[in-house]
């Protein structure tokens, strides 16, 4: 009697990186196993962001019992914080010992998880940012550039801005409230902002964020006009990636639901839940690299 084939398809390797956390997954018959670590920006920080994946792989081994060679021979999907360009993707994946792996920025699989194959926009608003519409199948991609030339509406923008803020009511160009008087009590006065934001990185600014949104719910002026700041933001960036009225729109990150208020009508009209998250999306197409893998070895 023969013996039926096993059609069972090979594991995948999924890790999705920013500069808030990390995930390493392997998904399996069995299902997904995801480990969480902390943040993988590797522009930020390449050799910390590679020593997180790294432990991150070690932690899926230890969790399923794989050993290293076998799981760093599996169809391997990065998209990761910082990947601005082919350049830096091809460091990534000489510093990783995956045989097989595509490394991409997070844009993409944020658009996965997000939309999958539907039309609609993402505004993706985490410790970074960046926006994207879907059009007939056909993403259009803008930001994403960090923190220093880009990343606007993002939790570290917002942590920036309410700092400025509170120097600006310092200066008596605009009134004091809750927030920034809480923020001078925090930092002792001028000096302390200054010193801070000299050398505090993104994610240090992000941890701003909970207190302005948190304020800004209490009515504050100064927290409101951050988060409002931010939506103007994007209701100026998606039509001009050819977001329409009437097309789905996604708010994924930690922040980026706190804006959902502040935007125009029409747009909080089309707001809906994203399909899934980024690792999500990085696991799909994880899943579409082994399908290319074995076809290129046909």
């Amino acid at each position: 009697m023969s013996k039926t084939p096993d059609h069972t398809p090979l594991p995948v390797v999924a890790i999705d990186g920013g500069g808030t956390r990390c995930r390493v997954a392997l998904r399996d018959a069995s299902g997904d196993t995801v480990v969480k670590l902390g943040s993988a920006n590797v522009t930020s920080d390449f050799d910390a962001a590679i020593a997180v994946i790294r432990d991150g792989a070690a932690q899926l081994c230890a969790r399923t019992g794989m050993s290293p060679d076998d799981l760093f021979a599996l169809p391997t999907y990065a998209g990761l914080a910082g990947v601005e360009g082919p350049s830096i993707a091809d460091r990534v994946a000489r510093a990783l010992p995956f045989t097989h792996i595509r490394v991409e920025h997070d844009r993409a699989s944020a658009l996965k998880g997000a939309l999958g194959n539907r039309d609609g926009a993402l505004a993706h608003c985490g410790t970074g940012s960046f926006f994207i519409t879907q059009i007939n199948k056909v993403p259009r991609f803008a930001g994403g550039w960090g923190p220093v030339l880009g990343d606007p509406a993002s939790a570290q923008w917002v942590g920036r801005r309410v700092l400025s803020l509170t120097l600006d009511a310092l200066d008596g160009l605009l009134p004091h409230s809750a927030l920034s008087r809480a923020i001078l009590t925090t930092y002792e006065d001028a000096e302390g902002i200054v010193t801070f934001a000299a050398t505090a990185t993104p994610a240090a600014f992000g941890a701003l964020a909970p207190e302005v949104t948190r304020h800004a719910d209490e009515g504050d002026a100064i927290a409101r006009q951050v988060l409002g700041e931010a939506a103007d933001y994007i209701a100026d960036i998606l039509p001009k990636l050819g977001w329409a009225s009437g097309m789905d729109l996604c708010l994924t990150g930690g922040i980026a639901p706190q804006f959902s208020a502040y935007l125009p009508e029409e747009m909080q009209r089309q707001i809906i839940a994203p399909l899934g998250e980024p690792l999500s999306g990085a696991l799909m197409l994880a899943e579409a690299y082994r399908e290319e893998i074995a076809h290129e070895c046909c």
